[in-house]
């Protein structure tokens, strides 16, 4: 395989399966009487970070150009006409990640995700359309937002995981 076309993969296609893990995970492991709750903090979140984002881009560009511009080459992945920090793709896969995260607790999909976003950013800084402080920008935006997760209660009861959950005590009735 050509070395451009993976780059590509990891930068720009790698983002189809956090959304696909992601909306999986957020429709079916959701229970349904708290979905209207997770979905409007998930909503709250991701409008937050991409705010955050836009405003903080606004007042602050660390330059002018992206990597590929300054070195003369051509973008191995798609970006948008600007500047380019804070990193829009960070900022939206870390944004799905924390979602998934805090509002389904799924440890191995989490981290499946995290490796995932990892990948996505190590993958626009090799294709010259961001720079580190770029990404990490993305990321840390993305968890500023995901503060709206700070109040969601662990319904490990709810689940039966919790103590006072027992067989003998839901039978008997």
């Amino acid at each position: 395989m050509d070395t451009d076309f993976i780059i590509r993969l990891i930068a720009d296609i790698a983002v189809i399966p956090v959304v696909l893990i992601g909306t999986w995970a957020l429709l079916f492991k959701v229970p349904k009487s708290h979905r209207f709750e997770a979905y409007s903090r998930v909503l709250l979140a991701g409008l937050t970070a991409y705010m955050l984002a836009k405003f903080i881009g606004t007042v602050y560009q660390p330059s002018s150009l992206r990597p590929f511009e300054l070195l003369g080459v051509d973008p191995g992945a798609s970006y948008l006409n600007n500047p380019g920090f804070p990193s829009d793709h960070a900022l939206f896969v870390t944004a799905i990640t924390c979602a998934v995260w805090f509002e389904t607790r799924l440890k191995k999909t989490s981290i499946l995700l995290a490796c995932l976003v990892l990948l996505i950013c190590i993958g626009r800084v090799v294709a010259l359309v961001h720079t580190p402080l770029d990404v990490a920008g993305g990321v840390l935006i993305a968890l500023l937002g995901a503060l709206w997760y700070s109040n969601v209660p662990r319904r490990q009861e709810e689940h039966g995981h919790g103590k006072g959950h027992s067989k003998s005590a839901t039978s008997s009735r």
